[in-house]
């Protein structure tokens, strides 16, 4: 810029020539002349060097093109570099040019047009988008994977967030009907993509619901929108929360006992999160949820029964069978229809509008769940089965089961597994001191007396003897 300044003021000021400029200056003439009457500027350069590359022809470009084109199908450690698209051009096209000017054209050709976006904008309970998220926590001791339903109000950003077992058709709608509940009302759309929980044939705009996921939308009067395949953008707010609890609240990974404690921290997060200010809003997520209060289609009086509900006989052994694996019932119930309720984490069986069991739900396979307390009262009646009864020994802690087998008699044995299901896992801490029954029950005894405490201070009225005293003075005086 000095050296243009000064060829500026020569030529407008001096009658120096352009040979005499360039030798005060010390450069080229040529230079002198590029700027001699501000024709050109230094600051606005032409892109390139100026030179032409005549030597990559058209059909040099379309040998290039070819070699991409089939690299689309073939291995991706197999498929053509620039140095091999340059060798080929010389050995089969018979190519004189410079292996630059290949890998700057193949550069060219390969390099794909960053993707851009419309920015969207929604109505207060207008859409919610949905979307699973796979975290990995400890739950009871033991390392394994869970997945993540999540939620977000498009306009607000609220966002409800709960953990399932399997991304089946029954955590899925459980989850959608949870999260309406958390959001106090219904939005006009809810926006998926094209997973087989929600959608059986078809995706995007052609996309058509399972049956089951129709009515859950006709039910809560909200309609179904499918994004369009690989298209993660067109929710991409749901997208990101996943993201963002899965390293908020996940990290360090997270050591639970149940599902349900998980989950309650989880609600506790979101409600947390509505304090939080979105970048670019003025207010709060819980101040944009409230503006939405007034605009949700209100929550039907029925609540959906998202469960995968069966009728199936209980067998001869008390046992109900559900999704690959047997759940025992109380024996009374044996030989009779039972009702199954398989939700996203639970089992139920009902029988006759009756909770009879519970279970957590397992997605093993083969797999038998027994409860003590259904099969006490049959035992009761058949003692000798104690000693190889499956529910006794899959149920009671190993330490009580050695236990019970040093006793003399069966109906020795049942009264002290009656004794373990009043009493519990505290029963365990009497287990040294007790060789029978008897005295196994009198521990339990002894501990619930020495449990009861008497008042700290029993107030005694002391005699007033000084009656005494004067009736004696009285007398001596007489």
């Amino acid at each position: 810029m000095d050296i243009y300044e000064k060829i500026r003021y020569y030529q407008a000021h001096t009658d120096y020539s352009q040979r005499t400029v360039s030798k005060m200056l010390g450069i080229s003439r040529n230079t002198v002349k590029k700027y001699w009457k501000g024709q050109t500027v230094p600051w606005d350069r032409k892109p390139g060097s100026g030179r032409r590359n005549d030597i990559i022809t058209a059909d040099v470009k379309e040998f290039i093109a070819e070699c991409i084109e089939a690299d689309r199908n073939a291995p991706r450690k197999q498929r053509h570099t620039a140095h091999r698209i340059y060798e080929r051009l010389v050995n089969e096209r018979g190519f004189e040019g410079c292996e630059a000017s290949v890998r700057r054209t193949v550069a060219e050709m390969r390099s794909t047009p960053r993707d851009v976006f419309v920015p969207l904008a929604y109505e207060p309970a207008e859409a919610i988008q949905i979307d699973w998220g796979e975290v990995t926590v400890v739950l009871g001791g033991v390392k394994q994977p869970i997945q993540l339903w999540c939620m977000r109000e498009c306009s607000s950003g609220d966002c409800f967030v709960t953990a399932f077992y399997r991304q089946n058709e029954e955590s899925f709608l459980e989850g959608i009907v949870k999260g309406l509940e958390y959001f106090g009302g219904v939005p006009q759309k809810m926006i998926f993509d094209n997973a087989r929980v929600a959608v059986k044939e078809g995706f995007g705009h052609h996309a058509k619901a399972t049956d089951k996921y129709l009515a859950l939308s006709a039910h809560y009067a909200f309609r179904p929108v499918f994004c369009n395949p690989a298209q993660g953008h067109e929710k991409g707010l749901v997208e990101g929360l996943v993201g963002l609890v899965r390293r908020n609240y996940f990290v360090p990974m997270q050591h639970i006992d149940s599902l349900e404690e998980l989950n309650t921290g989880l609600l506790a997060y979101c409600r947390n999160y509505r304090n939080h200010r979105i970048p670019g809003k003025s207010i709060t997520v819980g101040e944009m949820t409230e503006i939405c209060e007034d605009k949700w289609i209100p929550l039907p009086p029925y609540r959906f029964d998202t469960s995968n509900t069966v009728q199936v006989q209980a067998d001869d052994f008390s046992l109900v069978r559900f999704d690959h694996n047997r759940y025992s019932v109380p024996y009374r119930f044996s030989g009779k229809t039972v009702t199954v309720k398989g939700s996203g984490n639970k089992v139920k069986m009902l029988y006759r509008g009756e909770m009879i069991a519970e279970y957590e739900r397992d997605y093993r396979h083969n797999q038998t769940h027994y409860r003590l307390e259904h099969y006490i009262g049959l035992i009761e009646k058949r003692p000798r089965s104690v000693y190889h009864a499956a529910p006794v020994k899959e149920t009671v802690p190993k330490a009580f089961y050695s236990f019970l087998m040093k006793l003399q008699s069966p109906k020795e044995i049942v009264k002290a597994l009656r004794l373990y299901l009043e009493e519990g896992d505290t029963l365990l801490q009497y287990l040294p001191y007790a060789d029978s029954y008897e005295t196994l029950y009198a521990c339990t005894c002894k501990a619930e007396t020495s449990a009861i405490t008497t008042a700290p201070e029993i107030h005694i009225l002391m005699p007033n003897l000084q009656r005494y005293d004067s009736l004696l003075k009285g007398g001596e005086s007489v």
